[in-house]
């Protein structure tokens, strides 16, 4: 079971493993429904964890209030789950009466504990788990070495592909990510896939390819 660090201002202890798996797009119905947009297609976290965390949008809040929304999000009793037309699921919760108490919930972000995700096949991985990683490839001379730190997990339809931010450690040990000219990161797709990636080791927060480190 995840630890516990937080609390919002009444209710449920907050976990400290939330991930964004969502958000709410509209009311449904008349009677409180949710129109939801899941990240993933199967969407088993929202479906495994009885409790959803809400957390307004960053961009409709003021610097102070996205602070103290983020740390206090809301907790949204799920009641029930169902996909509708293979896009979105719709949603009954408890304490949304109404469409009006629905509505004002659009735009919200959905978070669920890490532990709620089922557990992932063999050689099959959560974006969250590979965020993070660093990524090594193989220099000129054939050695791995490190080529920089995944950033972001993106879909092409085809396979996914790993955003990688290029960096390296200081002499302290400390991330040091590189950037162009202008200051952007510099920055690197890389297909996900078995003819590129050779070894994945979340526990150990490394990813070995043969990607050339001077692409």
């Amino acid at each position: 079971m995840p630890s516990m660090v937080s609390h919002a201002s009444s209710g449920p202890l907050v976990p400290d493993d939330l991930v964004e798996v969502g958000r709410v797009t509209a009311a449904h119905g008349v009677r409180g429904g949710l129109k939801v947009q899941a990240y993933s297609p199967q969407a088993d976290a929202l479906f495994n964890a009885p409790t959803w965390w809400l957390k307004a949008p960053d961009s409709s809040l003021d610097p102070g209030a996205l602070s103290r929304a983020h740390e206090n999000p809301r907790a949204l009793t799920i009641r029930s789950c169902r996909h509708q037309g293979g896009q979105f699921l719709v949603v009954q919760a408890e304490g949304l009466a109404d469409r009006d108490a629905a509505e004002a919930l659009r735009g919200q972000t959905i978070w669920v504990p890490r532990t709620a995700f089922p557990a992932a096949e063999a050689d099959e991985y959560y974006w969250v788990d590979l965020i993070g990683c660093d990524f090594y490839g193989l220099s000129q001379a054939g050695a791995l070495t490190l080529l920089g730190r995944v950033d972001q997990v993106l879909d092409n339809g085809a396979h996914a592909l790993l955003q990688v931010v290029r960096g390296q450690l200081d002499t302290a040990g400390q991330w040091q990510a590189q950037a162009d000219a202008k200051g952007r990161p510099l920055q690197v797709l890389v297909p996900f896939v078995a003819a590129h990636v050779q070894h994945v080791d979340i526990a150990g927060r490394r990813i070995e390819s043969d990607w050339p480190a001077d692409f």
